[in-house]
């Protein structure tokens, strides 16, 4: 079985996600740029991280990180010395990533806060044991780890 693919923190969403050659007649067609790698350029290159700094602000490994990276610079470059249009959509990527643990199996596991937030009007449940008792898990008490204690019924303990 594969492993599953780790969520990327990204720190925003951009406000504009297409752009277009100015001589939209030449156009050679299209790259499509995941969330991920436009946070990779953005950290990178934007806020002059180091890699180190850069993969622990995504939550990925550096080697991750890197390969993310390559990816986003040679679609931006194709698109640059092509013609073509870069479209900002998609990949594997949170805002945040929330601890979240059953109070009656005490199974803990790892949600994307996406995930949360559509699933909170679902009334969520424990994968395991299907109980709706359920709290952020109280050893993230850091501003980002709280993003989802809202969302249930059941403070942080």
């Amino acid at each position: 079985m594969a492993r599953p693919v780790k969520w990327r923190k990204i720190g925003q969403i951009p406000q504009v996600l297409k752009f277009i050659p100015a001589d939209s007649d030449r156009m050679q067609g299209a790259n499509s740029l995941k969330l991920e790698e436009l946070e990779a350029i953005r950290l990178k290159d934007l806020q002059d991280l180091d890699q180190i700094d850069c993969a622990r602000e995504m939550g990925v490994s550096r080697p991750t990180f890197q390969r993310i990276l390559l990816s986003a610079r040679w679609k931006i470059a194709d698109s640059l010395v092509n013609g073509k249009a870069i479209q900002i959509d998609g990949g594997h990527y949170t805002r945040n990533i929330c601890p979240i643990r059953c109070l009656d199996c005490g199974r803990e596991w790892q949600e994307s806060y996406e995930k949360i937030e559509q699933t909170a009007q679902l009334d969520p449940e424990c994968p395991k044991c299907h109980s709706k008792k359920l709290a952020c898990c109280p050893e993230d008490s850091s501003p980002e780890g709280a993003c989802c204690q809202h969302m249930f019924r059941v403070g942080c303990l």
